[in-house]
């Protein structure tokens, strides 16, 4: 296959795509990405002058201007007028990337029911229900989906109860949804980051000290000796939406640097 043919397949030029969590980390890289590949963008995140620093990076790529809906996806309303607008807007839907979400810390002695259901219903029940006003649009296209997920969904861990919780469900939404739309041939994946250099962790509760010793400790937590960068997380929620990916569906994919694999003794 010659070079051409391979940027061909693997770009995403001219795909609708709405990716959720945009306004930075993983979603905001990710929506460059996708900028760069020539998708056509519908943003969604909770912080507007972060989601308009994430266009702005998206149309110095050359890309058309994003569609911004900002808003917070626990906001069924807010859910529905995302989906509206990207119809109203571009006519069609190729590709969802769900990536929105929180860390909270927490054991089950010490997450109260409150911080629960607010883990639980960023991380899953907003998934849930913007996927589902999705689908009929991703089954006209023979879209696909991509998934946030986290090697906290695979493996267990201790003081981020709630959080494990939450990815574990997302794994099991990716391949449940996956087998159900297989036959409209809209596929559906998930990608499982392990730490991954972004503002989640502060955001939970770490201070710098903390963090520091936090990133530090990648050395021996993660097979490759590091944690993870935003641009490799993109590059493979990129790939899975992507018609490089056409025969993959229902997967879970590692990108943590080998943490899924291992086991300390």
């Amino acid at each position: 296959m010659a070079a051409e043919d391979a940027l061909r397949i693997s770009s995403l030029r001219d795909k609708v795509a709405i990716v959720t969590g945009a306004s930075s980390g993983i979603g905001a890289a990710t929506s460059v990405l996708f900028a760069k590949l020539g998708a056509r963008l519908v943003l969604n995140g909770r912080d507007l002058g972060s989601l308009t620093n994430t266009a702005q990076q998206c149309g110095e790529c050359g890309a058309v201007e994003p569609l911004l809906v900002p808003g917070d996806l626990t906001d069924e309303e807010m859910v529905k007028m995302l989906v509206e607008q990207t119809i109203s807007r571009y006519g069609r839907l190729d590709v969802l990337v769900n990536s929105a979400g929180i860390l909270t810390m927490g054991s089950i002695e010490t997450t109260d029911l409150a911080q629960y259901d607010k883990v639980m219903n960023i991380n899953v029940r907003s998934v849930y229900h913007l996927t589902q006003l999705c689908v009929p649009h991703l089954i006209q296209t023979k879209g696909s989906i991509v998934n946030v997920s986290s090697v906290n969904g695979q493996r267990s861990f201790p003081g981020v109860l709630a959080y494990c919780m939450s990815k574990s469900a997302i794994d099991q939404f990716t391949r449940c949804t996956a087998l159900e739309l297989a036959s409209k041939q809209v596929r559906v994946n998930s990608v499982c980051p392990g730490v991954i250099i972004t503002e989640v962790h502060r955001r939970a509760g770490l201070d710098e000290e903390q963090y520091a010793k936090f990133l530090e400790r990648c050395k021996e937590t993660h097979a490759l000796g590091r944690p993870g960068k935003v641009e490799e997380v993109a590059s493979a929620i990129a790939f899975l939406a992507s018609d490089a990916a056409s025969f993959i569906t229902g997967i879970n994919m590692p990108i943590d640097g080998g943490r899924h694999a291992m086991c300390p003794r």
